[in-house]
């Protein structure tokens, strides 16, 4: 039996296309980018999908691998991958911005460890906030969701013929700027407890001068920072999944389709 070269780079550019776009949003997905997950599993999972969606997609418009063309269709590729994975990052890192300014705001910014996602020093708060974010993640079969997008995208985006409009890649800037106003409205309630503690702790030092109000003051506002943290707990679940149903909305119209 024999293969003709042309055969052969059809085959390999009809796996080689599909899986980078899938190894791109793996790279930036929640859960599968932490520094945590080894990079085998994480291309042996890229490989397995685009085994199982290769014959899904259309034949690449690809006869030479090794062109500059072919190269620059597998940097598209890439990028669209990584912009549908950098969705589910921000919704995430909303989460872990909004326990740092609840740490910073109560006092609690001392105690930090170490972020597996970034690899950088966090306040113990934020990992907590993490943590919780990411079992949720997978709780809400966002893993799913995000497959569903990849493999959507082939549709919005075919091989070698569709791209991200200029007009679509700041909407993507702009969605990555609400991340901030989110994290401010979910500890908008600790802010405003700790700002009142802050008043009322300013009128006891006008009113009694020979207070030591840091000391006294440090300590109370962090147990009610603990307080507070422990009573929102039970908002934590309505807020996530009201970003992740922002981001899903916002990933159907990046794509310009919604999923059934």
């Amino acid at each position: 039996m024999e293969f003709l070269a042309s055969t052969m780079n059809q085959a390999m550019a009809d796996l080689l296309l599909p899986f980078m776009r899938i190894i791109g949003m793996f790279s930036a997905m929640v859960g599968l980018s932490a520094r945590t997950m080894p990079t085998q599993v994480r291309v042996l999972l890229a490989l397995f999908l685009s085994l199982v969606i290769m014959p899904l997609v259309p034949p690449a418009p690809v006869k030479e691998l090794m062109d500059v063309g072919s190269m620059l269709i597998v940097i598209q590729q890439l990028v669209i991958g990584i912009a549908i994975g950098f969705v589910s990052t921000i919704v995430l890192n909303t989460f872990i911005l909004a326990g740092q300014i609840v740490a910073m705001q109560t006092g609690l910014g001392f105690a930090s460890v170490v972020d597996p996602v970034n690899g950088i020093d966090v306040p113990a708060v934020g990992q907590f906030y993490l943590i919780l974010a990411t079992l949720l993640f997978w709780a809400m079969d966002g893993h799913l969701t995000m497959i569903r997008m990849i493999v959507m995208s082939f549709e919005a985006f075919p091989i070698g013929e569709g791209w991200f409009t200029a007009e679509q890649f700041r909407s993507i800037a702009h969605f990555a700027g609400w991340m901030f106003v989110a994290a401010v409205t979910i500890s908008l309630a600790p802010i405003v407890s700790l700002l009142t503690i802050n008043l009322a702790f300013g009128v006891m030092t006008k009113a009694a001068p020979q207070l030591n109000v840091f000391t006294i003051g440090f300590s109370i506002a962090q147990i009610t920072g603990l307080i507070i943290i422990w009573m929102t707990m039970d908002n934590f679940a309505l807020h996530f999944e009201m970003e992740w149903e922002r981001a899903t909305q916002f990933m159907c119209e990046l794509l310009r389709i919604c999923p059934p």
